[in-house]
């Protein structure tokens, strides 16, 4: 193989060099050798280089000779006292130049990365929770993280799922029975289900829902696809009830508008339905003499250590169901006691 020291090559050995089969690069480039070349390539100069990396000049010597042999060819010329790029390293030089400035930036940004503030935060929740929740944690969290990216996905648990699977989302705010074995569910809280209905509508009159009834009530639902809805209709099943689904919606909004309109009855948490609850426009019921509850948690990869931005927004998740149970009084006024709807889970702080 052609040293650099040893005296330019003739046309031939030129032409041989470029052209052997061997020649060719058989694996990545050192990068503290590609570093070398583009300072000697700069300075022209051996000893200048080797000032400038901290190393002997015998070192950086034999680094470039390294770096001939992984190339497999001539790339550098010594002229008098000066090094010189032959036309080889004026082209390896180009993208050694691109190299060496992607891999600085890459060490900047990580280390921007452990500086207080910085960095992403990548989530998905559930739409309920991105319109009932999310809006005041992303406050809180933006005013401790104010120069931190902030990406929300929202979807049904099970698309959650899938989407720490695919690793769009680090952290998912939803439905601990969806999550599996490979997750760390970090509790939030936990609510209970409920049959919404019009104000003007029997079940609303009672103050409850006949078992003999519910199969033959028109019921309006979010999603058969979704985690609620499974839970609901193992639910009712385990009581010997196929519900009668007439209409499915995905969107809540237009779901209480139909209810208010008495076109069926729906199933939600009093906190999804919050608002109209308190000025009266629906109604909530029990589902029956057992309750169904549902357990909120942020997902995430087992044995991934959490980020301090993704820890705060944890404890800023825990802080912000202190809001919700407000509907406790307003869903107490249908005939039931719900002193959990939704109340933390037990060993939360």
């Amino acid at each position: 193989m052609p040293e650099t020291e040893l005296g330019p090559m003739n046309a031939a050995q030129r032409f041989n060099a470029f052209n052997e089969p061997d020649s060719f690069m058989k694996g990545p480039l050192d990068s503290r050798q590609l570093q070398a070349f583009a300072i000697l390539a700069r300075t022209g100069s051996f000893t200048q280089t080797a000032r400038e990396m901290f190393l002997t000049q015998s070192a950086v010597s034999h680094s470039m000779k390294a770096l001939e042999s992984d190339a497999g060819c001539r790339l550098l010329d010594r002229v008098g006292k000066k090094v010189m790029l032959t036309q080889a390293g004026e082209h390896l030089l180009k993208h050694a130049e691109i190299i060496l400035r992607e891999m600085q930036a890459a060490r900047e940004g990580i280390e921007q990365l452990g500086k207080w503030g910085r960095g992403r935060l990548r989530v998905g929740a559930t739409a309920t929770i991105c319109t009932a929740l999310l809006p005041a944690v992303l406050r809180e969290f933006k005013e401790s993280f104010p120069r931190s990216l902030i990406q929300v996905e929202p979807g049904d648990s099970r698309e959650l799922v899938g989407g720490l699977e695919r690793q769009r989302i680090d952290l998912g705010l939803m439905l601990q029975e969806a999550a599996d074995d490979r997750f760390e569910c970090l509790p939030i809280f936990s609510d209970e289900l409920v049959f919404i209905t019009a104000p003007l509508h029997p079940w609303a009159q009672e103050g409850t829902a006949p078992r003999a009834e519910i199969a033959r009530q028109n019921l309006i639902v979010y999603r058969r696809a979704s985690q609620t809805f499974r839970v609901v209709d193992e639910y009712f099943r385990s009581e010997d009830i196929v519900l009668n689904t007439v209409i499915e919606l995905g969107s809540m909004e237009a779901i209480k508008e139909l209810v208010k309109l008495g076109l069926g009855v729906s199933i939600a948490a009093p906190w999804v339905v919050q608002r109209e609850l308190e000025d009266g426009s629906l109604r909530a019921i029990p589902l029956g003499r057992r309750k169904l509850k549902r357990f909120w948690s942020v997902a995430h990869w087992k044995g991934r250590r959490l980020t301090l931005a993704e820890e705060t927004f944890v404890g800023l998740c825990r802080s912000a169901v202190e809001t919700l149970p407000r509907t406790m009084d307003l869903v107490a006024t249908n005939g039931f006691a719900h002193e959990d709807i939704p109340t933390r889970l037990a060993g939360v702080p």
